[in-house]
């Protein structure tokens, strides 16, 4: 009888040893559906259960039994909550597929194949974009984090569509015939300025987020006290009497800024002047690979004399060394309307005065355009009007960065088919917008500020 009862206790140590065994090699016991994702903190090494006794035979759940429980459960409320939460809402589920049929239908509700181009769509969409979330963001402060979510999710949807934009460039193979396959890769214009982009948005996004705390404040044009000159709450008279009066007015204290805020904000301003500067700069070299739409060319005058005006056109035809400053102060434009109309007169000149410039080549052979094409184009008349005439252009977007476009990057736009270039010519757009507000609305505080400290 002692024999057989040891060597039913030694079954019994056996097959707990077995029984541990097991448990050991899988990690997880076969009777517990829920341990399989946690069997990392059942170890020894871990810090959220407690070792238990080997000889504990209670059968009350044991402390670090329930705090295990615990934990799985604050776990698993953790992830549904972070699902709920990621999950978008049933408006904006509706106005993305709003947005996604548009895209796809071209604009066109009717579903009849009138619509724009998918390029034209992407532009349009990325341009209302950006007036649904700033059109009404009028001040130095940070965006909702509705609006900042919305401008992420969607922007991070539209841009998408430049992973799948290539070009194929031959790729040799190390193989007996040496044969040469076509490999893609992505699109050389937007490997470049999309990066540059996405960088210039998240700087632009800084800077309105380090606003929070600020040590000054706006107030509605309409609130405006009567002692607003002592309080601080006025606005550039000359700039924005008129024009811009639905801006809030930016206030500073009396005794104006700190030291420490004034150089904040002039930092801030450098930095967005500098982003603005980007912007406008891969926002022109995208235009200008555009190609210039046949109705345009169509509709360019004959002469570019009578598309400039008789006093511009003595000024740079006569002028040996040509100074595109002096001739913009001597015109004096006092309205964005007006640069806008001098923008678009010079720029039809120009195009004018390239064309006939070729036409004068069509003639000869290619050899001799070749040979000649440089002292040509050095002495010819109409080469050097139409280098003038950009020059003047360039020259006037850069004194008045506010312009709006003009007639030949409007129709560039229009009738553009290229999805990359809308893409890449909207958000810079767009950013360069945005860029220029921020400057102007640091300026409008600085400004006061150095009214309030006149006068004191």
């Amino acid at each position: 009888m002692e024999n057989q009862t040891n060597q039913d206790e030694n079954y019994d140590s056996s097959v707990d040893q077995n029984d541990q065994s097991t448990t050991e090699i899988t990690g997880y016991s076969t009777l517990s559906g829920e341990s399989f994702g946690y069997c990392r903190t059942n170890s020894e090494g871990s810090g959220f259960s407690e070792p238990t006794e080997e000889n504990s035979c209670s059968d009350e759940p044991s402390p670090s039994h329930a705090k295990g429980v615990l934990n799985r459960v604050e776990t698993k409320e953790q992830k549904r909550s972070m699902e709920d939460k990621s999950e978008p809402s049933n408006s904006e589920l509706e106005m993305m597929k709003e947005r996604f049929s548009k895209l796809l239908l071209g604009e066109d509700m009717s579903g009849s194949g009138k619509g724009v181009c998918t390029a034209v769509t992407i532009s349009n969409s990325i341009t209302n974009l950006y007036a649904t979330v700033f059109g009404q963001n009028l001040r130095l402060e940070p965006l909702k984090p509705e609006k900042t979510s919305m401008w992420k999710r969607e922007m991070d949807c539209l841009l998408s569509v430049c992973d799948y934009i290539v070009e194929f460039i031959p790729s040799s193979q190390n193989l007996e015939d040496e044969i040469e396959v076509m490999t893609n890769r992505p699109r050389t214009d937007i490997c470049i300025n999309l990066p540059a982009l996405q960088k210039l948005d998240t700087m632009l996004m800084e800077i309105l987020e380090s606003f929070k705390e600020s040590e000054f404040w706006y107030i509605e044009a309409g609130n405006l006290p009567a002692t607003s000159t002592r309080s601080g709450s006025f606005r550039r008279s000359f700039q924005r009497k008129e024009e811009k009066w639905w801006l809030p007015v930016p206030c500073v204290p009396p005794t104006g800024l700190s030291e420490k805020a004034r150089k904040q904000l002039r930092h801030k301003r450098d930095c967005a002047n500098q982003i603005h500067k980007a912007a406008m700069a891969i926002n022109s070299s995208i235009l200008a690979e555009m190609e210039i739409p046949h109705s345009y060319l169509a509709s360019l005058p004959k002469s570019g004399k009578a598309s400039v005006g008789d006093f511009i056109y003595r000024y740079m035809n006569s002028a040996e060394k040509f100074s595109p400053d002096h001739l913009l102060d001597y015109l004096n434009l006092t309205s964005e309307h007006e640069a806008l109309q001098i923008a678009d007169k010079v720029e039809a000149s120009m195009y004018t005065w390239r064309r006939k410039a070729c036409m004068g080549h069509a003639k000869s052979s290619w050899g001799m355009v070749k040979d000649l094409m440089s002292d040509t184009d050095r002495n010819d008349k109409n080469h050097i009007l139409a280098g003038r005439a950009e020059t003047l252009l360039f020259c006037l977007k850069q004194r008045y960065p506010e312009l709006s476009q003009t007639t030949l990057d409007t129709c560039k736009i229009q009738y553009n088919r290229d999805v990359g270039q809308a893409i890449l010519e909207s958000y810079s757009r767009v950013l360069e917008g945005l860029a220029f507000n921020i400057v102007s609305w640091i300026e409008d505080v600085l400004f006061v500020d150095k009214s309030m400290k006149a006068q004191d």
